[in-house]
């Protein structure tokens, strides 16, 4: 009887323990463009964020929608669906500490602070880091900006990889590039207009990697 009551508590915290991993995997999508792809993965610890990234994700929404402001050493952003901003909806945000704007994130869009200042992120519309590399000279005057300390991570960061330091905590981050960097890196070159839009349009596709 013992062993038996063993042999089925093994089981138990084995069914457990797989339960636990498939939660932990963070969700991968897949981004298609002219320009090559972009896979990245989903935060855990933004669920709100993830949840819904992977709803629109399944409807389509992305799917032919376009990065509609580009500028170059800072960000590409998209999600409109059409001339259709986004959902009709707001997200509330998510801010983690060890989340920051490095290059290569991905971060969701909202409307500026004066109309919205519990920042919540758009529904449907992100960014893709490109940023700059910062001395440690620069990271110390937007200390003094913006009133507050940047961990040795995120210096270390900034320092090396690069992105767009003056961002964080302000937008949540809920996601990171994991390959194909260089493509957000050819997309942000393109050629802009007014709005910062881009002279041709650079569209997209986005699926959920099994």
């Amino acid at each position: 009887m013992k062993k038996l009551l063993l042999a089925i508590t093994a089981t138990l915290l084995m069914i457990t323990a797989s339960a636990q991993t498939k939660q932990t995997k963070p969700v991968t999508i897949l981004i298609e463009t002219e320009y090559g792809n972009i896979t990245a993965i989903l935060y855990n610890d933004t669920p709100a964020h993830r949840d819904n990234f992977v709803k629109l994700v399944k409807q389509g929404w992305y799917n032919g929608s376009i990065f509609h402001r580009i500028i170059n050493k800072f960000m590409i952003q998209g999600g409109m669906q059409g001339e259709k901003q986004d959902p009709g909806y707001t997200i509330p945000a998510e801010f983690v500490p060890s989340h920051f704007h490095k290059k290569g994130v991905l971060a969701a869009a909202r409307q500026g602070d004066q109309v919205n200042p519990a920042k919540a992120s758009s529904g449907s519309q992100f960014y893709i880091v490109q940023g700059q590399v910062y001395t440690n000279e620069q990271l110390n005057q937007f200390e003094q900006r913006m009133g507050k300390k940047f961990s040795e991570e995120r210096r270390k960061a900034y320092t090396t990889v690069g992105g767009t330091p003056h961002l964080d905590d302000s937008y949540t981050v809920f996601g990171e590039v994991i390959k194909g960097l260089e493509v957000v890196d050819k997309i942000a070159a393109v050629q802009t207009g007014p709005g910062d839009r881009p002279a041709k349009d650079v569209k997209m596709k986005i699926s959920i990697v099994k």
